[in-house]
Order: structure tokens, then sequence, then C-alpha cells
């Protein structure tokens, strides 16, 4: 499970725009640019990767074949999400790169920054609304463009002639109705069907997937079951259902050959036996497609605590499969914060001190908490679903019977946020939004502290707590489990942010610090997030809902004690925590409910409470935040451009040194991983 970009640094944490382009800003360690680029709802940023330069020369080659896997399988999650996505893309780069006529022409700019949305989301979905972009250039300028360039470097199916894929692709680009959003994972309609992903062949339906998936698991262990359905396709071949696995000589063979490749080399740079182990076994995975193989090295990997280099690498998250199965391809490469890994290790070192305390019902709650380890870490690489937008925290394996068993690993990855932090200082927001100067000193004095700290309780303990009945289904949920399973976990941080135990523990310094992450976790759900969707629309990612569901259901259920209110002031609109303990005990009541139905798979109660408090917006609410947020002229959305890991070698070819460089641009980037990370052919059918 991950915690998503923004999710506890909030609307808050964004940065105030330029209004420059910054493509080759320099960036030091004395004067470092995060800046990079702005458009259309994003920005881009450089994170810093500190402690690099005092590693040895065997952890810095590890981690450099580390990161050489995390962008080859790039290609993977574009084709996951959408089986348009790369040749939309690559006709897109081509005409991009080799475009003759006046680059200044408002079509052209349209286009570019239609090509950059593309690069950002893996696709033409936008990352978190999940609707299809509305292109700024004309189906006209299109065809003109592609007609100009070479056709031998276009996308073309064997035989298909340039006017042919034009045809085809056009309305993949501009019918709004075709292929109109990625993953659909609620209302009446047929869930696969909806879906534009590609992790379901054409004319698969939802009732043919469960009913394919329910047979399967059908007489099989429910004790420490395989997660079924991970890493494969399902599609029809002569009226029959068939999985076609990713894995070397399956589907996405040709990338995962390299991946392969790359963790093969790292393999010579290990730190231990262990982590000689746990690559070796991520690689006979990839080989095999085998899930049971998938267990022993996610095993192998959550035991082993002493490396101070880590990774993830594979298919991992579910959030993209409307039923939550089959996971994106995903990677991220680091090493660990040694002194702020003491904070989590405090909280790693209590576990069951929590689990014991935690409001929900004793039937739900772990009699033994086993394996849990969080750390903080610095991130040196991002990849696949990770990248350009990627997670502030990472708690894995998720296979519940994994954790139960043998434990979690949690990590808070910080250099990311505090490259958020950085970024955001002295952008308006707070004046904009913030109800108070009480308010507003509060988040400037804590904010930082205990938004690392809800990410350090939601990943370490939050996912890892709790337990399913005997007898529930893992899938019990389906659409609404990603949305529930993140609930669960903020909720079980938002509850013991404001412990006294916390204090005691010296995790917080005083007992008025949980107030900031309060008042901004609530500000959050219930206003400004919702400048991330667009005016009419509902809200649709994972993530997001479960914060409005969160604050929705808190504000509704304290209303009679004013425990919150939106007030109005000066025809704006503003929360006000009126009495946090009691908002303190209603966190913990929603986290005993959204426990008990996960506990008891209860999947009635759980849609009932998503679509109730998670999903649908106040369209007068929604038109004053949007107003207001576009007056600070400034990007809701943020991603990440990565350091340039570069070999330094002596005449003999010996490599001495692997350095960082920080100053490449976003589509300098882009093009580049395009060009070296490019293995799959534009249809993967």
């Amino acid at each position: 499970m991950r915690n998503i970009m923004l999710s506890l640094m909030t609307a808050m944490a964004v940065t105030a725009c330029t209004g420059q382009k910054a493509e080759k800003a320099e960036a030091t360690q004395d004067n470092f640019n995060y800046v990079v680029d702005q458009f259309a709802d994003l920005q881009i940023l450089r994170y810093q990767v500190p402690g690099f330069e005092s590693l040895s020369l065997k952890q810095k080659q590890l981690l450099y074949h580390l990161s050489e896997a995390a962008q080859m399988g790039r290609d993977i999650l574009f084709d996951q999400n959408c089986r348009y996505n790369l040749p939309v893309r690559r006709a897109l780069e081509t005409v991009y790169t080799g475009y003759k006529g006046d680059r200044t022409d408002p079509q052209f700019v349209a286009l570019e920054t239609y090509l950059k949305r593309v690069w950002f989301a893996n696709g033409i979905h936008h990352h978190y609304a999940e609707d299809k972009f509305v292109p700024g250039f004309t189906p006209e300028f299109f065809r003109t463009c592609v007609s100009q360039v070479e056709s031998s470097a276009l996308p073309l199916r064997e035989g298909q002639t340039v006017e042919q894929f034009v045809a085809e692709i056009s309305p993949v680009i501009f019918d709004p109705a075709v292929m109109a959003k990625r993953t659909v994972q609620s209302g009446d309609v047929d869930l696969i069907r909806a879906s534009a992903n590609n992790y379901y062949g054409e004319g698969v339906t939802q009732e043919e997937v469960e009913d394919f998936y329910a047979r399967m698991k059908a007489g099989k262990d429910t004790i420490s079951p395989i997660s079924y359905g991970l890493n494969s396709r399902l599609v029809k071949e002569n009226g029959k259902l068939v999985e076609k696995v990713w894995k070397v000589g399956g589907l996405y063979s040709p990338a995962i050959e390299k991946i392969v490749s790359e963790l093969q080399k790292a393999v010579a740079f290990a730190e231990n036996d262990a982590q000689k182990s746990i690559i070796g076994k991520l690689i006979e995975y990839y080989q095999t497609g085998d899930l049971k193989t998938f267990d022993v090295y996610s095993i192998l990997w959550v035991e082993d605590t002493a490396s101070d280099v880590d990774f993830v690498n594979g298919f991992i998250e579910t959030y993209g499969d409307p039923l939550g199965m089959k996971a994106s391809w995903e990677s991220t490469v680091n090493f660990i914060n040694k002194e702020a890994t003491k904070r989590t290790k405090v909280i790693s070192d209590n576990a069951q001190w929590f689990e014991d305390h935690s409001p929900v019902d004793k039937r739900f709650k772990k009699e033994k908490v086993k394996g849990v380890s969080a750390k903080v870490i610095t991130v040196s690489m991002l990849g696949g679903d990770c990248y350009p937008a990627t997670p502030i925290g990472i708690n894995l394996p998720n296979a519940d019977w994994i954790r139960r068993d043998h434990g979690s690993k949690s990590v808070t990855i910080e250099n990311i946020t505090e490259a958020y932090d950085k970024a955001s200082q002295g952008n308006g927001f707070n004046e904009e939004f913030v109800w108070s100067d009480k308010e507003r000193e509060g988040l400037k004095k804590y904010g930082f502290i205990t938004d690392n700290l809800h990410t350090d309780l939601h990943e370490c303990l939050g996912h890892g707590s709790g337990k399913l009945l005997p007898d529930t289904d893992p899938d019990a949920l389906k659409a609404y489990s990603s949305t529930l399973e993140e609930a669960r976990a903020d909720l079980f941080g938002l509850y013991y942010l404001g412990d006294t135990k916390l204090v005691e523990l010296g995790l917080v310094p005083d007992a008025e610090a949980y107030k900031a992450e309060y008042y901004k976790y609530i500000m959050n759900g219930l206003m400004t997030q919702l400048v991330r969707i667009e005016q009419g629309k509902n809200v649709e990612e994972a993530h997001m809902r479960n914060r409005q569901l969160i604050a929705k259901w808190v504000y509704e259920k304290g209303k009679a004690d004013n425990v919150i209110e939106l007030k109005r002031r000066d025809g704006k609109t503003y929360v006000v925590v009126g009495d946090y303990a009691k908002l303190r005990e209603l966190f913990g009541t929603l986290l005993a409910e959204v426990q008990r139905i996960k506990s008891e798979g209860d999947f009635a109660a759980g849609k009932k409470l998503v679509e109730e408090y998670a999903v649908k917006v106040d369209p007068a609410l929604h038109a004053e935040v949007l107003e207001r947020y576009a007056k600070l002229n400034l990007a809701p959305y943020k991603g990440f451009v990565n350091p340039v890991m570069k070999e330094v070698k002596n005449d003999k070819g010996e490599v001495m040194d692997i350095v960082l460089d920080y100053t490449e641009g976003y589509a300098d980037q882009m093009l580049r991983y395009s060009k070296e990370y490019s293995f799959l052919p534009s249809y993967n059918e």
C-alpha cells in the first residue's frame, strides 16, 4: 500500500508558480533549484539525494543497477494503463522532435502540453482524476503534423498506412466518448467494460472476471492464498478466458528481460547473502511468473531489515484495476536515512502497544504483532507507477496473510516530503484557506513534523494493523477495497496522533502538536483537495475518496457538538475545528467500523460508506474553492524528475565512482527515457 503524493502533504504543500520554465536550470547542493517546469495542472520538481556521496562504491553500484532496472519497465505501465498509450506517446514524440513549423504556434504549444501530460500520467488519462485529457489542438493539425514526419518513425501496424494510422488513433485522442475513463471503480455499470485500462481483454465482462477467479479460488488454500490474477491480463481466446502472464517468455517479455538483466548485475554488489537471495528470488519470479514464488520473495524481502540499500520492483499495487486484483508495474530504489529512522524505530518497537490500545473490536486485533519494521529512506530513483508522481510512504507486502505471519515493512520517503516542503514555502495558500493566525502558526510550528509522523503511523502501523476473520476473502470488498484500506490506515494514524503516548515516546514535542495535522486533514478532505477535480466531476481516485470519506463522516457525526464547522467570512468558506478531543473520538469510532468492514468482508456496508461520503461533491463549495485557488496561480499536482546516475570509469573501463547529475530537464528526461528504455512493441495484444 502506498501513501500517494500530497495525500498527507495535502494541497497546502504546493509550490508557487514562477511563471518561467526551468528545463535547464542549474541545481546545486548549496542553491538547489526545486522547480523544473509547470504546465496544465502540474508542476515538476527535483528532489535531492543527501548522503549519496558518503556511500561506498559497492553500494553506489548496487543502487546504479537497481536504478537501471527501475527504468526498464517504463513501457509496461503505459501499456497497462491503456492499450493505445504507447502508439499515442510515440506518435506525439515523433511529431514533437521532428516538427519543422513555428514552435510558438498555439496549436503546437497545445500539442506539447498534451504530450507532457501523457508523459506525466503514463498515458492519455489523468493520473488522479482518471478522465481522458482534452487536447487543445485540432484533429486537422494532428493529421498535418503526422503526415509531415517520416512514416518509418511512426508506430504503424504491419501494412498500415499513415492515413489508416491517423484514422485509428484520432478517436482515441479526440473523441471524449472513446475510452473516456481509465478506471471506473463505482456505479451501476460493468466496471471492466467501462474502464479503458488494459488489464482485461476486449469483450471481457465484470461478471466473467468475478466468476473466473471465484472458480480459481474454490477449494484452494485460504490460510495463505496467492494473490490471484496479480501479474496477468485476462483475455478471451476462442471464446475462453485465458490469463496472459507478465513474465519472461510471456506478455511484456522484452521489457522484463531487461529488468532481469539489470537485477542479475545488481546481485554482484549485494550487501549480504540475504539481499542476494531476495534479488535472486525476484529474478526467478520474473522468469516463471509463479505467484507462489512471488510470495516467497515477499517474505524474504520483508524479513530483511539489515540491508541499508533497498528497493521495490514489480507488479505491486492494484489501485488501477476496478476489482483491485491486477497490479501495475512500479519501482523505487533507496537507502536508509539512519538518523531519521530513529523516529520510526520507536514506533515499530511499540507496535504491540498501539495494536492493543486500538479502538477496534478485540476480535479484529492481532494477538501478536509480528515483524513490523519501519524506516525513513532517501529515494535515489523512481520508476513505473511511482514516477513522475510518487508516493511519500510505502507499506508492503500487500498480502494479508504475509502481514499476519511475517509482518510488514514500512518506509517514509523523507527526501520527497522535504522537497515538497521546501518548494511550498511562501506560496500564499495558508493565507487564503486557513481560518486564522492561530491555525497558521500551528501549521508552521508542527506541520512538517506531524505530516511525516502521520505517514509513519499510516504505513508502519495502519496498514499492518488488524486482521481478517478466518473465512473472509481478501478480495471481498472488490472495487471499494483500496479506498477503505487507505481510510483504515489514515484513521489509525489520525487517532494515535492525538494520543499522549506520542508525547511520552518523544515523537512530538507536546500535546498540542497533533492539532496541526487534524486541521489540515479536515480542511483538505472537506475543501482544498477539490482543486484537483474538474467542476462537475465526482471524486474518483482512491486516496482522495478516502480523505473525503473521513472528513465528511466526522463532520456530519460531529455537527450536534460543533466539532467541525464550515464558517463564512467575507464571502469565503473556512474550516473551523471546535473540539479536537471529540474529533479524535470520532476518528476512533470510524476506525472501528472500517476495520469491522474489512475484517468481516462486509461489502454492502463498505459500498454504502464510500458511496454516501466519498464520491459526491458540493458543487457550490467546489466552484468557490476552484475560483479562490486559481487566483494563487498554483499547480495542484506535483511530480519529479530523477537525478541522472552516471558511471565514472578509468582508462581500463573500471567503474571508479557513481555520481548524480541534477540538471536534466523534464522534456529532456522523458525523451531520453523513451529512447533508452523502450523495449515493447507499440501494440501488445
